[in-house]
């Protein structure tokens, strides 16, 4: 290798270049032969599609939520949903996208993130969380806009959340991770009202 320059402006026609490294070949080195490639397979799944058991899937966390004392009340929470659809701004444009939400305890909307997958919102959202130092994100809510599955859960956990709540259903594995691991775990959050799955003592209803 001659040399090896990393760019991270933009160029003369506005295009970025950023994550772009320019590699040249060292005097007197021939040029590899064509059909010379190094595959790698990607993927922005869930992480449970392809595994061939849920053991091969479940992860342990450095994070555990189990003893998080977080409390919120339960009109506050029910009304979380509402509060992150006002910030879905492609949604508005598109209807087309999901949303996750971390929010804390006391109601206070941290970020939120988009993504036509459920997964991928979730993964912007707690990505944040880790790049601002919020990781484990103690005493927080995540809140996302659809369906609560064993994955979102996982993720939840893996990043020490103590709360999750969903403006839809959980899945029945769902429920069963949340409850071995701490989590709290609500669904159908939405209209004033909720159904609480597990470790509902975070939820103040007095």
């Amino acid at each position: 290798m001659r040399d090896a320059r990393y760019c991270d402006s933009v160029d003369g026609e506005g295009r970025n270049t950023y994550n772009v490294l320019d590699v040249g070949l060292a005097d007197g080195v021939p040029e590899p032969e064509t059909g010379v490639e190094r595959n790698f397979y990607t993927t922005s799944s869930c992480g449970v599609c392809g595994k061939a058991s849920l053991d091969a899937v479940r992860l342990r966390t450095r994070f555990s939520p189990a003893g998080d004392p977080m409390r919120i009340p339960a009109p506050l929470l029910a009304g979380l949903p509402d509060a992150l659809r006002r910030r879905q701004q492609v949604f508005d444009r598109t209807g087309g996208l999901h949303a996750a939400g971390l929010f804390a305890a006391d109601g206070t909307l941290l970020v939120v993130r988009e993504d036509v997958g459920r997964h991928n919102a979730v993964d912007k959202t707690l990505g944040w969380a880790l790049l601002q130092g919020r990781v484990p994100a103690l005493g927080s809510v995540l809140v996302v806009s659809g369906r609560a599955s064993f994955e979102l859960v996982q993720k939840a956990v893996m990043a020490g959340v103590p709360m999750l709540a969903a403006v839809s259903a959980p899945s029945s594995l769902a429920v069963e991770l949340a409850d071995e691991s701490g989590l709290t775990l609500a669904g159908f959050v939405r209209g004033g009202s909720m159904n609480v799955y597990t470790h509902p003592e975070r939820i103040l209803t007095g």
